[in-house]
């Protein structure tokens, strides 16, 4: 059970301080629809070629701008599962964006994180954060900064940050990006830091997040690149998902880290049989490097169907849409 904090977060319904700047942006999670690493760089990054889609499983990242001599960072969240300092990649996309805009972002900025998305779950919570403070400060700032240009910045704190900055911007009706190539689904090459954007999946997706955490760096390490049995097909991913064809996408899904992930963590396969029962019809696959499992089906009843037989179980479980 995750314990959760009394929420630190001013409601944007009360008067502002003077010479405060605030808004508030909903940090979207992702899934992969894909993964497969091709080869090692010298640098120690792994060559990735990967689907993600963005759903909407959402934490709720509220960045204020305070205006004075003091130039802090601070963090705040209503979750026990995230720290509250300099440990917090959120507070570490703050300091990128001042170190690179002193002028800009002087004064004090404050986060508050109402956490959502669970902690290392290989749902790209902590990534989808930092790319929310990203694309605040790039507004409160008025530092003016493209959507590629902070994808730029973001790959420095992380590879999936790019994406989540993508996603985020496709759907921030406020800040206006005309003319970018922008969307909630994409391609992912390099380290991740590539981005082709793609046409967004229609589906229903039951998030399954056993109680356990994975190390991503763990995973990478103990992979085995040469002695990879089976990949995604990406071809046909792509075709599938530019002709909305779910069942050439389902079939083209597929995560090289889950045969690595499942062997040390026994529980990733217990949840995969939990959606797998009665899911004849859901495709079910494992999310980033784990330990999340997720079943993915374009029928809104056969989800729902899938979540009320799992929820009340020993495990977090979600009903979210990829289209939205």
């Amino acid at each position: 059970m995750v314990a959760n904090k009394a929420s630190p977060c001013l409601p944007l319904s009360l008067p502002k301080e003077t010479g405060m700047k605030q808004i508030e942006l909903k940090a979207f999670a992702k899934i992969n629809l894909s993964i497969d690493v091709t080869g090692k760089r010298p640098d120690g990054y792994h060559e990735v070629i990967m689907v993600l889609q963005q759903i909407d499983l959402y934490d709720e990242v509220t960045v204020s701008c305070h205006e004075g001599p003091s130039s802090s960072i601070n963090v705040t969240t209503d979750s026990s599962e995230i720290p509250e300092g300099q440990d917090n990649i959120a507070w570490k996309a703050a300091k990128l964006m001042r170190e690179i805009f002193p002028d800009k972002t002087s004064g004090d900025i404050s986060i508050c994180i109402k956490k959502r998305i669970p902690a290392a779950a290989g749902l790209g919570g902590g990534s989808a954060d930092a790319a929310a403070v990203l694309l605040a400060l790039n507004s409160l700032c008025e530092c003016d900064l493209s959507v590629a240009e902070l994808m730029k910045i973001g790959v420095k704190l992380g590879a999936d940050v790019p994406f989540c900055i993508m996603g985020q911007a496709a759907k921030i009706k406020a800040m206006s990006f005309v003319g970018e190539a922008i969307s909630t689904c994409a391609l992912a090459e390099g380290i991740g830091e590539r981005l082709t954007p793609l046409t967004p999946l229609k589906a229903y997706a039951v998030l399954l997040k056993p109680d356990t955490a994975v190390s991503t760096a763990e995973v990478y390490k103990n992979l085995d690149i040469g002695a990879i049995e089976r990949r995604p097909d990406t071809a046909s991913l792509l075709e599938g998902l530019k002709n909305m064809d779910f069942p050439m996408v389902e079939s083209a899904m597929y995560n090289v880290l889950e045969d690595v992930s499942t062997k040390k963590h026994p529980v990733i396969q217990e949840g995969r049989r939990w959606l797998q029962g009665g899911a004849s019809h859901a495709k079910v696959m494992m999310s980033g490097s784990g330990p999340t499992v997720f079943a993915l089906t374009p029928d809104k009843g056969s989800a729902e169907a899938i979540y009320n037989r799992i929820k009340g179980k020993d495990y977090r479980v979600f009903l979210v849409r990829t289209s939205f």
